[in-house]
């Protein structure tokens, strides 16, 4: 929320994610309900002595609740190649002799492939699943991690974010479809698992899935964003596909994704709507294991089409044509929300910063996000 004075407060949203209502807080606080409906809408700023109880009634930090926002500025870039306009274009920025250079972040260059930081070696193997390993790093260091299972790539974003807000947290990203990111959060390897499966029998989003897997656990859906899902063409569409029966009767040849992820069932049940088999579709069974992935098959000439997001056809400069709008929740089991890392995660859901790197890759919706859709 904002007031006049360019306040903003995050301070229902960490409040529902506990469980509380406006009167308990209220209660643990030592102040009115009134008071608390008020802070929350920003029809009014809380004084010091009353941020002070409620950071301590929810076991954060006054920053964790309150911050200011201010706009934020404009400078003169070079671009370091040229690119076709686009007001919303992203890029990246280095100041070099001088002068800001703007690096366009469209293709294969808005992803990375790097190696990753090791922690620790393993210095003997105890048994199948269990190891000594010697760090490499200060404990503490590791202690602050938070580990995230999914595929959707604005994940990276968000992780580095709040990375910068949090300059002792760390994000660690496994890439995982939505399926195998549940069933992880299931086994204890992470502490939150993204996905966007859609359940076309009750018409929900990710909970009947959360339901069956996580049985007898309890947990959170917060919404991360609402983005578009549909077909990759190449630029201008030239075999004019916008449905699965123009797949099949154009002969186009497809680049799928693997069993459990939310694409892949977005296909199937595209297929099933259509009474078309998958059989019927060319290249059903060319699997590609990420959605950048999927835009280079069809960028590269190896497939005609296939099925992401609106923000990855953006980036790769490809036709989109929209099949569905998927809400991409966060599961959290109940019993990691009192993590001190985990918290501080969740708490950059409402600032500007996320949203705004959300919102620039295209076809995302962050109207919902930091939303407690479920609890399970």
């Amino acid at each position: 929320m904002k007031t006049d004075n360019d306040l903003r407060n995050n301070l229902k949203s960490i409040r529902t994610r506990l469980g509380m209502s406006q009167q308990e807080l209220a209660t643990l606080a030592g102040v009115t309900r009134q008071a608390i409906s008020g802070v929350e809408s920003g029809q009014c700023a809380p004084s010091v002595v009353m941020t002070l109880r409620l950071a301590n009634a929810l076991g954060c930090k006054v920053e964790d609740l309150f911050w200011l926002e201010q706009d934020l500025p404009q400078v003169q870039a070079v671009l370091a190649k040229s690119i076709p306009y686009s007001q919303q274009q992203r890029v990246s920025l280095a100041r070099i002799g001088g002068q800001w250079i703007a690096y366009p972040l469209v293709g294969n260059d808005a992803f990375r492939m790097e190696m990753i930081w090791a922690d620790a070696q393993i210095d003997s193997q105890i048994d199948t699943n269990t190891c000594l390993v010697r760090l490499l790093d200060d404990i503490d260091r590791f202690e602050n991690t938070v580990v995230i299972a999914g595929c959707a790539p604005v994940l990276s974003l968000w992780a580095r974010a709040a990375e910068r807000w949090y300059p002792q947290l760390r994000v660690q990203y496994k890439f995982a479809n939505s399926m195998a990111a549940l069933e992880s959060l299931c086994r204890g390897e992470t502490h939150i698992a993204g996905m966007h499966l859609y359940d076309s029998q009750t018409g929900e989003h990710n909970i009947p899935f959360v339901r069956e897997v996580l049985a007898g656990k309890q947990a959170v859906l917060i919404t991360l964003g609402i983005w578009e899902e549909g077909l990759l063409v190449q630029s201008g569409n030239p075999m004019q596909i916008t449905t699965v029966t123009d797949l099949v009767e154009a002969k186009a040849k497809i680049i799928n994704r693997e069993k459990g992820a939310g694409t892949r069932l977005l296909l199937e049940r595209k297929l099933q709507e259509e009474q078309l088999s998958c059989d019927s579709v060319k290249g059903f069974d060319s699997i590609a294991r990420s959605h950048h992935s999927v835009a280079d098959a069809v960028v590269s000439g190896l497939a005609d089409a296939g099925i992401s997001t609106a923000s990855v056809a953006a980036a790769f400069g490809l036709e989109f044509i929209p099949w569905h709008s998927s809400r991409y929740d966060l599961v959290i089991l109940k019993e990691y929300l009192q993590e001190a890392p985990v918290q501080q995660l969740l708490n950059t859901l409402e600032r500007r910063f996320v949203h705004s790197q959300l919102q620039i890759i295209g076809g995302c919706d962050t109207s919902k996000t930091g939303d407690l859709v479920a609890t399970i």
